[in-house]
């Protein structure tokens, strides 16, 4: 797994970032930043990522709060702003201006926040199996709600959830996993299982997760309501699992046609978490629309 990249940190924005970046790479303007999700690791991208010519350097990090980087305390430090200086950041200090970037999930939402916010550093974007933040939040629906739960659950007040979660960490991460449209325990690679479940049993991680979600209802909602009316003209590519809890309540890509002016939709097999359940196809996908919109 990741035979090709080095496994790396970097202290950027004040935290410790852990990333892995492809080995031998020719340095361009091609770079692709790939974002995971909750409740993952970078690990998910591995089959995915490493599947580019060489001509495009590949880094995969852990956002704050996940995996192997930092877990820094205080809800705000969880914003999908502080999370996009992260990223903004490390990819400065690797010497990469300009990039495309893939978001699955959490890390979508991250992505998001990042072409909002330095929109010229931003080559392309991929938005992975969401609808944006404040659609989410502000025209929520009973079906939504009761499908994305963790949403609400994961942002009550400390220590709730975490004593919760802390009982059985694996029942319930992976009650996430298979809770969102289409998968079972068997689509996940056991390699990636193993490592995503190290990550979860770690109790700062388990509290960083929490303040994730927390920090996504008490400041990014108000950031985005700020930003809905901006339609960005980076090229999009929004994919989506078609057998997912987010393709059964919405027209995914319509949700996005009022950010962005330029979308290239991509419906996938399986749920929200077809990367994992189809990682060649998933890479397919991704290589078409980045090849086809580099410079």
């Amino acid at each position: 797994m990741f035979d090709k990249f080095e496994l790396s940190s970097a202290k950027v924005n004040g935290v410790k970032i852990n990333f892995r970046m492809k080995k031998n790479h020719n340095a361009s303007e091609n770079a692709i930043l790939f974002l995971h999700g909750f409740p993952q690791t970078h690990v998910m991208w591995a089959g995915i990522a490493d599947n580019f010519p060489e001509n495009y350097p590949i880094i995969c990090p852990d956002l704050r709060g996940y995996g192997d980087s930092e877990k820094p305390t205080g809800i705000e430090n969880f914003s999908f702003r502080n999370m996009a200086k992260d990223q903004f950041q490390l990819m400065s200090q690797l010497g990469f201006e300009f990039f495309h970037i893939v978001g699955h999930d959490r890390g979508g939402r991250v992505a998001h926040r990042m072409a909002l916010d330095e929109t010229d550093r931003i080559k392309t974007i991929t938005l992975m199996d969401i609808v944006p933040t404040e659609f989410l939040l502000s025209e929520l629906t009973t079906p939504v709600a009761q499908s994305y739960y963790h949403w609400f659950f994961l942002a009550q007040q400390s220590p709730f959830p975490e004593k919760l979660i802390s009982a059985d960490p694996d029942y319930f991460y992976e009650s996430c996993l298979l809770g969102w449209g289409a998968a079972n325990l068997e689509n996940f690679d056991p390699e990636k299982l193993g490592k995503y479940r190290k990550s979860w049993h770690n109790l700062d991680t388990i509290r960083a997760m929490c303040d994730d979600y927390r920090a996504a209802i008490l400041f990014d909602w108000a950031v985005d309501k700020e930003d809905q009316n901006r339609c960005l003209e980076t090229p999009a590519c929004v994919m989506w699992g078609k057998t997912g809890a987010m393709a059964q309540n919405f027209d995914v890509p319509a949700t996005w046609s009022k950010s962005f002016s330029n979308i290239e939709k991509k419906p996938m097999d399986g749920g929200h978490f077809f990367p994992d359940q189809y990682p060649q196809e998933t890479a397919d996908a991704l290589a078409s629309f980045i090849i086809n919109n580099v410079d």
